[in-house]
């Protein structure tokens, strides 16, 4: 069952009077539970395509559907309503506050939901646990190591169960063990958790990982592998 479609889409930018084209009538279908990993070079449009899946950003023209949900017509509000309910964003550079503990920072996105105190430590707890860091529960990022900012950052982005996870450079910023253990955390979060996945790297260690793989160049899809890492 896909749970991602993107029709036609096509996204750019005005510069001035110049309009600049980012993406060009790209078309996706992206099924429940898939690990997509999504690669090109810098300017290929990857950033932009992540954006547009998380309601960050709008298409030009085309329709983007996730779930019931055509996003690409939703109102602002809606549209940060459905986000907040649905999408789990992972970055490169973790995105962490540094003045709240690692169960501060993963129960932000809990604090505009209606759940108890005890229901938010829960939550939290849970998923610091699923990235193997409940013990690090009142420590600072300036306390942990660059992988467990990751992974805390991982945590916060899996707190609401959301319905898709958006990683964006995940290990861009890492050494490779720590790239070695948050590639493997998102693996075992796409099979043991069933959490459909769309990562953007440049790093083919980071591509194998994922079970399908698209390509994007100067804002076009030209290549699409299936069951790389699986």
């Amino acid at each position: 069952m896909s749970l991602i479609e993107l029709r036609d889409v096509t996204k750019s930018y005005k510069r001035d009077a110049i309009e600049i084209p980012v993406l060009e009538r790209v078309s996706i279908t992206v099924g429940e539970g898939d690990f997509m990993g999504l690669m090109g070079p810098s300017g290929s449009g990857k950033s932009t395509l992540l954006n547009l899946l998380a309601g960050i950003d709008r298409p030009s023209r085309g329709t983007i559907r996730i779930g019931d949900t055509e996003i690409s017509s939703l109102s602002e509000r809606a549209l940060a309503t459905w986000r907040a309910r649905h999408i789990g964003f992972i970055f490169q550079l973790y995105n962490l506050i540094p003045v709240l503990t690692a169960f501060e920072n993963v129960e932000l996105p809990l604090l505009l939901t209606n759940l108890s105190k005890k229901q938010r430590r829960d939550h939290v707890m849970t998923a610091l646990g699923i990235v193997a860091l409940s013990d690090r529960d009142k420590h600072y990022p300036r306390q942990l190591s660059g992988g467990q900012e990751q992974r805390v950052a991982i945590a916060r982005a899996i707190v609401t169960d959301p319905t898709l996870l958006l990683a964006d450079e995940p290990t861009g910023d890492l050494d490779a063990k720590s790239a070695h253990e948050v590639l493997t955390l998102l693996q075992r979060l796409n099979q043991e958790y069933k959490k459909t996945i769309v990562m953007v790297t440049h790093d083919p260690h980071a591509a194998e990982r994922a079970s399908r793989l698209l390509h994007l160049e100067k804002g076009t899809l030209v290549e699409a592998t299936a069951n790389v890492g699986g």
